[in-house]
C-alpha cells in the first residue's frame, strides 16, 4: 500500500510542478528547490517566494516521495535530506514538501 502511496504523491507533485513552470514561464535552466518543512517553514517560504507548491504528506511516506521527486526532476539529494530519518521527522513535526524557485523571489 505504501509504494502505491508514494508513487500516487509523487506522480501528482510532479505534474503540479510541471503545471506551475508552465504558468510561470520557466526558462530551461532554472529549477525547482524542494525541501521538507513544518508548517513554520513551510509558510515562511510562501511568503518569500513565488510560485510555490506545497503539499501536506504523511510523515510515513514523506522521505521516499522527497527522494522519488527529486530522481524524476534529476535533482541531487542534500547531505541533510541523505540522512534524515522517519523518526526525525515526527520529532521536527515535518509533514509538508515544499518547491521554491529561489531565483523568484516573492515582491
Amino acid at each position: 500500500m505504501a509504494e502505491k502511496d508514494i508513487k500516487f504523491e509523487t506522480s501528482r507533485y510532479v505534474y503540479d510542478l510541471n503545471n506551475l513552470a508552465k504558468e510561470h514561464g520557466f526558462k530551461a535552466e532554472e529549477n525547482w528547490e524542494l525541501s521538507m518543512e513544518s508548517v513554520a517553514g513551510k509558510t515562511k517560504l510562501q511568503r518569500d517566494f513565488y510560485p510555490n507548491n506545497v503539499a501536506k504528506i504523511s510523515p510515513d511516506i514523506l522521505l521516499q516521495v522527497l527522494h522519488s521527486v527529486k530522481n524524476k526532476l534529476q535533482l541531487p539529494l542534500t547531505e541533510d535530506e541523505a540522512n534524515a530519518s522517519r523518526k526525525k521527522l515526527e520529532l521536527d513535526e515535518i509533514q509538508y514538501l515544499v518547491a521554491y524557485n529561489p531565483k523568484r523571489p516573492r515582491n
